[in-house]
């Protein structure tokens, strides 16, 4: 992919990316805190939705030397809904 866009981007293009760290930002931030700051920001409408789905409904599970446990819901900030 890098490749591609640095062609892209020699002959004039350009390349516009989000980069995110998932597990930083939706698992250790109260959800409504961090939409009420990406409004904040000027991001709205499908960005937020996207992201509020995202939020909603979230299971995690751990796995310690390939035994899983059983799924759990996420409760860390998960006021989202």
């Amino acid at each position: 992919m890098l490749d591609r866009w640095t062609e892209y981007l020699d002959y004039g293009g350009q390349i516009d990316a989000v980069y995110t760290d998932f597990e930083k930002a939706f698992d250790k931030v109260p959800h409504k805190r961090l939409l009420s700051k990406l409004r904040s920001y000027g991001i709205n409408g499908i960005i937020i939705n996207w992201i509020k789905h995202f939020l909603a409904g979230r299971k995690y599970r751990v796995k310690v030397n390939g035994s899983c446990s059983s799924w759990a819901d996420v409760t860390s900030g998960n006021s989202a809904r």
